[in-house]
């Protein structure tokens, strides 16, 4: 297998391969095999899902050759690597295949400067290597043998080189001292192989103890993030890098790298004193990979957070905005042919009012990469008028940069970053922007789904809740309901007030299990069951227990909670059943506020013989009854029954004459809505019957 991998690579003139083995089940690929670069470069993608959004799954996925030609190509299509790797190579990926089928994939990378296309003697290499690798791979299988320990790829040493005579050894080392400034050798893991005496003195070190190191290890104040980050670009896009570091207290040394095959060259010298400098100003181009990292992370978790389009939309102006210094930003998608913006800092509405709503026209920036998925920067108003000849200089700015918003390879929306002062965009820069804006079009594509889904759940919901209630004689009734702060914002509570003749009603609350569309559908069945077997003049045992049979024969994989009052308002009497669920609260005539011990049943949808025994009470003009789900009561660490004598405690203190503002205060003080919340009071009235 090593020969096999070495052979691609020199055939191909790569500077790298990672050679991957599918794993039984067909979901992921672990690394087996690395050519060109260290463990620690490579450790990100040791292991990946088929369903990632990287080139080799997309090439075993869908058995085909993924090409990426440039650092700008990788951001736009593939921004998460982009992003974690920001330099310029080249990659191609391809299936590892046998007669019988993908046994995997391969990744090989080129240098900086690699022509656009792979040349036709590269495109035989890649093909005929990988299928010799797909070949041995169903060799080692059919033998038994692992191709792989997880998460411990084997890493191909560097092709040896001529070994030099003991003169050359000699003349060589000569030569060396006799350069101005010092010299450092580094493998492709970044260690120290030879270091020259001057070098030794320039960074304060014995030479011993730099030998085998890491510089950012053996000297402290080389731990800083551009210094490690410059040695990878130099290893990645085997181009020249150079920056500067102080060491201290006051000596700034710069450091130039020089890369081949088979490690780094660097020259130290003394510089000027540094002051004002960016020690990355020679090197990087906009911000640096320190401050990309940092707002990477931020950005990354707060959009995986992000519930919403308007989230994503807070989120990424909180964010990008500082990050990349732009001063204004403005987030839009296409929606019935015509530009819809989402959102937007920066800029005042009226202006934006213009564009919203406005047609789909390739006059305008934002529709323009809409339609064509292909960023733009625009250092200056000139420039952007020589290819949007219509657009008018309104907002004061003085360079943009107009991103498309990717998901599943397609555009979806697009996102204009505006900046008070004239911006170069080199390529380094460009690529950051594109692969911040392939993280923001991924988190949009899901805030989409969601808020679809929420919406439709909302809908539902409504539909299976009551639209009203209905109006009883002799009985004073508000309902509140309030939907859980998280998840889909749908849920199984439900509550509903049946009236079964002139003197007589049913009121009913519970909860089924779950927070989704199952829930929901489950708390429309519970329902109907319940107001069909109450409007037969059923008692509320016979009721819970016709309802229980129902809910076991549909096997719904739920369980529900549920309460069943009958009222006898002619009597002021009244019989309720449990079924699992928070026992209600009676508010008495004088005040006193009381927890009814009904006697307990069975959670619904658990056993079809189970019994519901009920309890019956006065139900006197002027007492409220209130019927409530546990989201009402229930948090985390708060014992049950003191959460329930609290709201005892509310319910005396407030005044039943206003059972409006009573539900408002129960509501009110209730604990963070992380599940459903249910009420429903009720109040028999003088003169009924």
């Amino acid at each position: 297998m090593d020969t096999a991998l070495a052979d691609i690579v020199r055939a191909t003139r790569a500077s790298a391969a990672l050679l991957y083995v599918l794993t039984p089940d067909g979901t992921a690929l672990w690394l087996s095999h690395v050519a060109g670069a260290p463990r620690e470069v490579v450790a990100p993608w040791s292991r990946v899902a088929v369903g990632d959004p990287i080139p080799v799954a997309d090439a075993v996925r869908e058995e085909r050759l993924v090409w990426v030609n440039s650092q700008v190509e990788m951001a736009r299509r593939y921004p998460r690597p982009a992003v974690v790797l920001p330099y310029d190579f080249a990659l191609a990926a391809v299936p590892v295949a046998s007669d019988t089928g993908v046994r995997g994939g391969l990744v090989l990378l080129w240098p900086s400067g690699h022509p656009a296309q792979l040349s036709r003697a590269e495109h035989e290499a890649v093909r005929a290597g990988s299928r010799r690798l797909g070949h041995l791979f169903e060799q080692a299988a059919g033998r038994g043998e692992p191709i792989v320990s997880p998460g411990r790829p084997r890493i191909l040493p560097p092709t040896p080189g001529r070994t030099p005579t003991a003169e050359e050894a000699w003349a060589g080392t000569a030569l060396l001292d006799r350069l101005p400034g010092g010299y450092v050798g580094l493998d492709l893991n970044g260690r120290i192989t030879l270091v020259t005496p001057a070098a030794a003195e320039l960074v304060g070190a014995d030479p011993d103890r730099l030998l085998g190191a890491l510089p950012w290890e053996a000297l402290p104040w080389m731990d800083v993030p551009h210094v490690e980050d410059r040695y990878r670009a130099a290893l990645i896009s085997r181009t020249p890098q150079t920056f500067r570091v102080l060491r201290p207290p006051g000596t700034w040394l710069s450091f130039e790298l020089f890369p081949d095959p088979s490690g780094i060259s660097v020259r130290i010298d003394r510089t000027g004193d540094g002051e004002g400098a960016d020690p990355v100003a020679e090197t990087a181009h906009g911000p640096g990979r320190a401050t990309v990292l940092y707002h990477l992370m931020h950005l990354a978790t707060t959009l995986t957070e992000a519930v919403g389009v308007q989230d994503v939309v807070d989120q990424t102006a909180e964010q990008l905005l500082p990050a990349l210094g732009a001063q204004a930003m403005v987030l839009m998608t296409a929606q019935g042919g015509r530009l819809r913006i989402l959102g937007h800092r920066g800029y005042s509405p009226e202006l934006l009012a213009r564009f919203d709503g406005a047609p789909l026209s390739r006059d305008i920036p934002g529709a323009a990469v809409l339609a064509t998925g292909e960023p733009g920067f625009f250092p200056s108003f000139t420039q952007m008028v020589a290819v949007y000849p219509k657009m008018t200089h309104e907002d004061g700015m003085a360079a943009w940069a107009v991103l498309p918003l990717i998901a599943s390879g397609r555009p979806i929306g697009s996102v204009l970053l505006s900046y008070d002062r004239p911006r170069a965009f080199p390529p380094s820069e460009r690529a950051i922007l594109t692969s911040l804006a392939g993280l923001v079009g991924q988190a949009l594509d899901r805030a989409r789904l969601y808020d679809n889904k929420d919406r439709l759940a909302h809908r539902l919901q409504s539909a299976l809740l009551p639209h009203s209630l209905p109006s009883i004689p002799g009985l004073r009734v508000v309902a509140r309901y309030l939907p859980a702060a998280r998840g889909l914002g749908i849920g199984g509570d439900f509550y509903d007030l049946i009236r079964l003749d002139e003197n007589t009603a049913a009121a009913t609350i519970g909860d089924v299990q779950g927070h989704n569309v199952d829930a929901a559908a489950l708390m429309g069945q519970v329902r109907t069951a319940v107001h069909a077997h109450a409007t037969v003049g059923a008692p509320p045992d016979h009721v819970l227990g016709g309802t229980n049979r129902l809910l076991t024969d549909l096997d719904p994989g739920l369980f529900s909670s549920c309460l069943y009052a009958h009222l006898d308002l002619g009597n002021g009497r009244a019989c309720l059943a449990t079924a699992g669920h928070p026992p209600p609260l009676m508010r008495h005539c004088d005040g006193r506020t009381e927890l009814l011990s009904i006697p307990p049943g069975l959670l619904l949808g658990i056993d079809p013989t189970a019994r519901y025994p009920s309890l019956e009470c006065a139900l006197p003009p002027g007492c409220v009854l209130v019927l409530y789900t546990d989201g009402l009561v229930e948090a985390p660490g708060v014992d049950p029954d003191d959460a329930t004598a609290a709201l005892a405690g509310l319910v005396e203190q407030s005044d039943p004459g206003d059972l409006e503002a009573m539900a408002d205060t129960l509501v009110r003080h209730a604990p963070a809505p992380g599940d459903d919340i249910a009420l429903l009071l009720l109040s028999p009235t003088p003169g009924c019957g």
